[in-house]
């Protein structure tokens, strides 16, 4: 390598080196005037922040100092209100003083007056014993047997007043209640009753009937359990019979053999067959309509089969089966006013006498019967209680039962519903006559309205006003508990003092 060459690269290095150089202090010199902008702006902020802090500050003590005073205002409104109440205070306490002195007193002036009052009883009591001559226990017998004798007549007087009130308020509110069912509840006032007459088309047909040496008449009362009354009443024989069902069976077959005209054994029992399927039907129908007209849809077909029978029973020359849905209807009536079930009244009122559809056939009352009847089907406690309490037998265990027996009451004791022997009838009279007439003091019963009301008359000698009202109600209670009866009877106690003179 020649000198040259070295001598050039050695000059550009150098002069590389140089320029580098310049470069370099040129980018220093650019950084150290940003950071000198930076710095300057970063000043400028600052001030910026300062005053606008200082700003802040001044607001916040301006806002303080106003809060002070308005807090200073406050206390200075209360320390004025708690000064002028400080001075009410005092002001009352100074009345109250002023108070209790007048009290005292009044007191001392009270008590003065007192004493004065004891001298003046004394001396008053000394003048009443010796003028009446009675020392003070014997007036105070006196005066207690006075006061003794006008409380007990004010006592009367209250007595017969309240029960007066009390039985017209419950009378006119069981009486709105009852006419409200009655009128609502659309019913035949007379029931039909059981028939056992069959009309004959001609007198010879009792020949027929009787058939050859009393033959078909042996048959048709083997095979039905009747007895046919062939007499001289015209065109007519009676069948005879103790169940009801059966009668009306006998009366159906036997209808049928006289339209047939045909009569004799083998027919007769065709025709009992025939009839014994026809009540059947009947039966089933009249059960399902009287539970579809009362809106009962959950008793089991069994029990529907026995309301059935109900058509074909009577009492009194009632119904039963019409009785029962007549009164379940009133109950129901009776049950919505008090507030009471009124699907349990139904049921209940319905089904209270459903032992008269068997007890012609089993032993027992038809109370007894139909309490059996109802534990069978599983029915609630509350029908149960009210088959078993529509006679008083058992105490009611519920307010349904109660209705049940209202309702049974109405509709057997309403005009027209029962037909009642003339026997029967003046037994029921001497019964309540001679019941009222075993209490002491009573001198004269009479039985009226049909045995709807006694009227007792006692001696004014033994009975006073407070007997007279205390004997009314044993009456009541004695025929409530010894006498069986529908509806209600009325007692009426008189005592009058009659004097007599004669001017001559």
């Amino acid at each position: 390598m020649s000198i040259e060459i070295i001598i050039g690269i050695t000059v550009g290095l150098v002069a590389g080196y140089f320029v580098r150089k310049v470069q370099i202090a040129s980018k220093v010199n650019s950084i150290e005037a940003k950071v000198a902008r930076v710095e300057e702006e970063a000043k400028n902020k600052e001030k910026e922040i300062l005053l606008e802090a200082k700003s802040k500050a001044l607001e916040i003590v301006e806002e303080g100092k106003k809060s002070e005073a308005e807090f200073r205002n406050q206390i200075l409104k209360v320390e004025d209100r708690l000064s002028k109440k400080e001075a009410d205070l005092e002001r009352r306490l100074g009345e109250a003083d002023k108070s209790k002195e007048d009290l005292s007193n009044k007191k001392l002036e009270a008590d003065k007056i007192k004493e004065q009052l004891q001298e003046l009883k004394q001396q008053q009591s000394d003048k009443l014993q010796k003028i009446s001559g009675l020392t003070i226990d014997e007036a105070k017998k006196v005066l207690l047997e006075a006061t003794e004798k006008s409380v007990k007549e004010e006592l009367v007087s209250l007595t017969h007043k309240l029960l007066s009130q009390t039985r017209e308020d419950a009378d006119r509110k069981a009486r709105d209640i009852v006419s409200l069912a009655i009128q609502r509840c659309a019913s035949e006032v007379t029931s039909e009753t059981t028939t056992t007459a069959v009309t004959l088309p001609s007198e010879d047909m009792k020949g027929r009937i009787i058939g050859k040496e009393g033959r078909n008449i042996k048959t048709f009362e083997q095979m039905l359990g009747v007895e046919v009354i062939v007499d001289d009443t015209p065109d007519a024989v009676i069948i005879s019979g103790f169940n009801s069902v059966r009668r009306h069976i006998a009366k159906l077959a036997l209808e049928n053999l006289i339209k047939d005209g045909r009569i004799h054994p083998a027919k007769i029992e065709e025709a009992t067959e025939k009839a014994k399927k026809e009540i059947s039907e009947m039966i089933r129908e009249a059960g399902e309509a009287a539970v579809y007209e009362l809106g009962i849809a959950d008793f089991p077909p069994k029990l529907v089969q026995l309301i059935g029978r109900l058509k074909f029973r009577t009492s009194y020359g009632q119904n039963v089966l019409k009785h029962s849905v007549e009164m379940a209807k009133l109950a129901a009536l009776m049950a919505a006013e008090v507030g009471a079930d009124v699907q349990t009244v139904k049921k209940g009122a319905l089904l209270h006498d459903v032992g008269k559809a068997l007890d012609q056939d089993m032993e027992g009352t038809h109370v007894e019967i139909g309490k059996q009847i109802a534990k069978k089907f599983n029915l609630p406690e509350k029908i149960v209680n009210a088959i078993e309490a529509h006679h008083g037998d058992v105490e009611y265990t519920s307010i349904e039962a109660a209705i049940v027996d209202a309702a049974d009451n109405i509709s057997g004791s309403r005009p027209g519903a029962r037909r009642d022997t003339y026997e029967n009838y003046v037994k029921r009279l001497e019964e309540l006559e001679t019941l009222a007439s075993g209490f002491e003091g009573v001198e004269k019963v009479y039985a009226i309205q049909a045995g709807r009301e006694i009227r007792v008359f006692v001696s004014p000698a033994k009975v006073d006003d407070w007997g007279a009202t205390k004997l009314a109600r044993e009456i009541a209670n004695k025929i409530e508990q010894d006498l069986k009866y529908p509806g209600e009877i009325r007692v009426m106690v008189m005592r009058e003092t009659r004097v007599i003179e004669y001017a001559r």
